[in-house]
């Protein structure tokens, strides 16, 4: 084992200890006008190892990767053909330098032998003529080694054109100004992972990613992707070779998880899935990235079946013309590989190999190999200005010249048109969609390409699911019903409790599945609903059956009305008349035709004035009439007792006029009662939409604080007259009115609590019709049963409409009180 210098030291040490001799039948190197770096790691470091001191590496020592060495090989074919052709780099030629990269750590002195001129590193801005034959590195493979090496390679600008390294980080163009990659990011990788679970909408996965620079990045992106998606990270491991797999599957079954992302380089996802087949776990969906879904060993391996279904995110296989004749005949060829003579890590060990064993392994990353390699060349076809038949050799070409002619690539290559964008991307490619078959081979089911629009496509007929035609869910909990909200249990979005919506309100889970949103005021909807409709506006309108008819007893009211002051005017002077309150009763008959104004305002659309012309009228002249029918009882109590008792009393209530004074106070106070309450709170229109879902009954609003006043006031008047009337229930028949009144105001509360009871029970538009009757049932019961009497007295027993009848009543009344 050869030890190596710290890396301080070799930044100006000669590297001639380390440069013995090459070989030149060596397939690592080949000599040419402009060299081509390459790093691969044919061998790969299972697990680092701790020590004291920098020391190198034999990689040929190491786990060998068929697949890499095919890649290697990919790489000298390209720079053959390229070579071999005259239409690329006439009259040049080019050449390579590899190294087996199989450690992020340990390789450096490959790395150094690249940049170094005559085996010296010359420090970064020291001027100097001669400069490295090495124009560009193809390579690394992995993120880390790329990330590892990168910043040796940027400090001069040195072209690195990596065919593997996907990590985020790598588009930092302040960190990593001279990298660019012929394959996409994890971020793309991600985005066909992520299209494939919302494609068979699947919310429940668990992500195990590889404990380095490219795992964690495919972690960390895969997080941010689905932040606001319904997809739910319910299990994450980073995972290494050395992880355990028993207690790791264990957890993932607790969890419920029925689709695992593995996003681990090949060599890690073999171990994973050998241990899954191991200890025998079944039922699962395999999500595998492009670095082993197109994996030869173990879609054949026994027991790969009972694990479940694998599908898996590839490059697209690409076959490259001619590279089947070539591997046919290096193998033909011994190479001879002298250790002594060769360079640190540029010996293989590899020619056990067959050339049907490399061209049958998995040939993921061909074309960005050989797409790197040529973007290389046209960029130094560039710098060189070459023309038809010959290149311009007086140019002195340095890395920072191809770097710029490689940023500007634009050429054709296999039907592919190469470019790259400002980070260095490619705007080139795609990725297959592949699924594992039940034959061992992974079939091509669909496809997501970037340029020059997305497009993504699944044929999930293809698909052979483990559960025999159903694709398999993988819910936290199940979707809810239709018009179900979601109530979030735990720390994950896809753990739900499902609650139905109410009435009043829906839920639209395209816009907030977690949430049932209320209906606007003018909007109903039944429970469990998913959208709203207009609620029905109902209001009694002026054409009704029923408020024609109300309309019609209002009318005929105001027409017995006028009848009755008619008769009462004929006969002013009888004593039916004059007992009946003479002058007051047109009085009385005036105000009640003037409640009637109230009954036509409760029909048709409510307006402000409606509202308030609903009540004002009927409330301030029903106080008028109430106070001439108190005074009226006050009257003939008065005459018949109290003159008697209290003849000061009654001498006052004569020489003032005493009816006439409590009748106007009366009104003047519900007037002002009436006035102040509806200044600081006055009716206004309501819709009403509590009590029927569906629809919108158009009333008023009223205050009662407001008629609070106003309604004691009557509840006032109401009290008096049956005090009055009890106190007159001895008095003589035609002057006692005692009953007449107590009837009438019997049938005045019964029906207002009538009313009271139908509010209760019945809110819909019809309740104002009932209003309007229980106005015209006020005004009707003292017409009918006050007035009336006295007309029929009138009309068809005049007899006792005469004085001599009444002074004979009175003469038997006094009689009865002397006795």
């Amino acid at each position: 084992m050869k030890y190596f210098l710290a890396l301080m030291c070799l930044l100006e040490s000669p590297l001639h200890a380390l440069a013995q001799c090459t070989v030149p039948a060596s397939e690592f190197e080949l000599e040419g006008d402009y060299l081509l770096g390459g790093l691969f790691d044919i061998h790969h470091v299972r697990a680092p190892v701790y020590h004291g001191r920098p020391e190198t590496i034999d990689c040929s020592s190491q786990i060998f990767i068929l697949s890499s060495y095919r890649r290697f090989q990919l790489m000298r074919f390209s720079v053959e053909e390229i070579n071999n052709s005259t239409n690329l780099l006439p009259n040049v030629s080019l050449g390579y330098e590899i190294f087996d990269h199989c450690s992020h750590t340990r390789n450096f002195p490959g790395i150094f032998k690249l940049i170094s001129v005559n085996g010296l590193i010359q420090p970064r801005g020291t001027s100097y003529e001669n400069v490295s034959k090495v124009i560009a590195v193809v390579g690394p493979f992995s993120s880390t080694d790329t990330l590892t090496v990168a910043p040796v390679f940027m400090m001069n600008l040195f072209p690195m054109v990596s065919y593997g390294a996907a990590s985020s980080a790598l588009t930092e163009k302040e960190i990593f100004p001279s990298f660019l990659r012929t394959v996409h990011s994890n971020r793309d990788a991600i985005e066909v992972i992520v299209k494939i679970i919302l494609h068979f909408n699947w919310r429940w996965v668990a992500f195990l990613n590889s404990d380095d620079d490219f795992g964690n990045d495919g972690m960390e992106l895969f997080r941010g992707r689905i932040k606001d998606t319904e997809i739910c990270l319910a299990y994450t491991n980073s995972i290494n070779v050395n992880t355990n797999g028993s207690l790791m599957f264990r957890q993932i079954e607790e969890q419920n998880v029925h689709i695992i992302i593995v996003f681990t380089p090949k060599l890690t996802a073999e171990v994973l899935i050998d241990s899954a087949i191991e200890r025998n776990v079944t039922n699962k969906v395999w999500i595998a990235g492009d670095t082993w879904s197109l994996n030869k060993r173990l879609p054949k391996k026994k027991g790969i079946k009972n694990i479940g279904t694998i599908i898996g995110v590839s490059q697209p296989v690409m076959p490259i013309p001619g590279f089947s004749n070539f591997i046919l005949s290096a193998k033909r060829q011994n190479h001879c590989e002298n250790k002594e003579k060769m360079f640190c890590n540029q010996v293989c060990n590899c020619s056990s190999q067959t050339a049907e064993d490399i061209l049958a392994v998995d040939p993921s990353f061909s074309f960005p190999v050989y797409s790197s390699v040529y973007a290389i060349a046209h960029a130094l076809h560039n710098v060189l200005k070459c023309g038809v038949d010959k290149c311009n050799g007086n140019i002195r070409v340095s890395p920072h010249m191809v770097l710029a002619e490689l940023k500007k690539s634009n050429f054709t290559l296999l039907n592919q048109s190469i470019q790259f964008d400002e980070n260095g991307d490619p705007k080139f490619g795609s990725y297959s969609i592949v699924f594992w078959n039940h034959d061992g081979d992974a079939e091509e089911i669909g496809f997501y390409k970037f340029h020059p629009s997305v497009n993504f496509f699944i044929n999930s007929t293809k698909i052979q699911w483990y559960t025999q035609g159903e694709v398999p869910t993988s819910w936290c909990s199940p979707e809810c019903p239709v018009g179900y909200a979601k109530k979030q249990t735990g720390i994950h979005k896809c753990c739900f409790n499902c609650n139905i919506c109410q009435n009043g309100s829906y839920i639209d889970s395209t816009v907030d599945p977690y949430k049932c949103v209320s209906c606007k005021e003018n909007e109903w909807s039944a429970i469990g609903s998913t959208s709203c409709q207009l609620r029905e506006v109902e209001y009694v309108q002026f054409t009704d059956i029923g408020a024609i008819m109300v309309m019609t007893g209002t009318w005929a009211l105001v027409g017995l009305t006028l009848a009755l002051s008619v008769l009462f005017a004929i006969n002013y002077n009888t004593p039916v008349v004059r007992s009946a309150g003479g002058p007051m009763c047109f009085l009385i008959l005036g105000c009640l035709s003037l409640c009637s104004i109230s009954v036509f305002f409760h029909f048709d659309v409510p307006t402000v004035s409606f509202c308030i012309l609903r009540l004002f009228p009927f409330i301030l002249f029903y106080t008028v009439c109430l106070a001439c029918f108190v005074v009226r009882s006050f009257q003939i109590v008065c005459i018949f007792k109290i003159a008697v008792k209290f003849p000061k009393l009654h001498s006052w209530w004569m020489k003032y006029h005493g009816q006439w004074l409590i009748i106007t106070v009366a009104f003047i106070t519900q007037a002002l009662f009436l006035f102040i309450g509806y200044f600081y709170a006055p009716p206004k229109p309501y819709n009403n939409t509590v009590w029927y879902p569906d629809k919108i009954i158009l009333g008023c609003d009223i205050n009662l604080k407001a008629t609070l006043c106003s309604l004691v006031l009557l509840l006032s008047l109401c009290s008096l007259c049956f005090i009055f009337s009890y106190m007159g229930k001895d008095l003589p028949k035609n002057y006692n009115e005692a009953k007449a009144i107590t009837f009438c105001l019997l049938l005045l509360i019964l029906t207002w609590i009538l009313f009271a009871t139908e509010c209760m029970l019945y809110r819909g538009k019809y309740i104002q019709t009932m209003n309007a009757l229980a106005i015209l049932s006020s005004i009707y019961s003292f017409l009918l049963w006050y007035f009336l009497p006295k007309c029929y007295i009138i009309l068809f027993q005049p007899h006792k409409n005469t004085q001599k009848y009444f002074q004979s009543i009175i003469q038997n009344y006094t009689k009865t009180i002397s006795q």
